[in-house]
């Protein structure tokens, strides 16, 4: 069956920024493009980054879990989650889309981040996988050991999102250690190149944006899955 045109919704502009973006420079831009996107009818927006190294702590931070607070710079930001690592080798996207048109429900949005990071590892070879209250997508490495890959943080202001994901490319895992990723001490963090596969950034933008395509862009059916799953 066919999809129906009138469904499909219209295409967000794509950013890649190259250089390392400043995480206050970021925040800043996301927050005039929300505006811009609920009062001005700007178009959505999927900004693809790295920055600089850095932890950010969401609304949920648990100061405990900030284990050597001088090493990098600390922002507090209002997206959900707690505390994450971002840095050089790991790609950011900054998701800023209207709700509205999506089903208005973030529920659904969030399993829909959830679907495009696993679609795109699996153009590595790479099963990504959900695991029930835990944020994020995980990597089974055998033996009873799992990994993080990806991690997830977002916020919504009058039903436009922003914030959004980081998927681990090739950053310096040992960054990680300065804090508990989101809280869990039980499990550690991977990346692509930890995984054997030495995808360039080029690459893994050429994958996120097909992915993205797939969930996002076709008739909702990831979303309505979720609404009716």
């Amino acid at each position: 069956m066919t999809s129906d045109p009138k469904n499909i919704l219209p295409e967000p502009e794509w950013r890649i920024s190259d250089g390392y973006v400043a995480y206050p420079d970021a925040v800043a831009t996301m927050e005039e493009r929300v505006r811009a996107i609920r009062e001005d009818g700007a178009p959505e927006l999927v900004w693809l980054l790295e920055h600089p190294p850095l932890y950010t702590a969401g609304t949920s931070a648990n100061a405990g879990d900030l284990l050597t607070p001088d090493r990098f710079p600390v922002y507090q930001t209002g997206r959900g989650g707690q505390y994450t690592y971002h840095g050089p080798g790991q790609r950011v996207g900054y998701v800023m889309l209207d709700l509205k048109q999506r089903g208005a429900d973030v529920r659904c949005y969030v399993h829909d981040l959830e679907e495009w990071i696993i679609r795109t590892l699996d153009r590595f070879t790479i099963k990504g996988e959900r695991r029930e209250g835990r944020v994020g997508i995980w990597v089974d490495r055998g033996m009873g050991r799992e990994d993080k890959i990806a991690a997830i943080g977002v916020r919504v202001r009058r039903w436009v999102s922003f914030h959004g994901i980081a998927l681990n490319v090739e950053p310096d895992l040992s960054h990680f250690t300065g804090i508990v990723p989101c809280g869990i001490r039980e499990h550690g963090v991977t990346s692509l190149w930890d995984l054997g596969i030495t995808a360039t950034m080029e690459e893994v933008d050429m994958a996120l944006e097909d992915a993205f395509e797939e969930v996002f862009q076709r008739d909702g059916k990831t979303a309505r899955a979720c609404r009716t799953g």
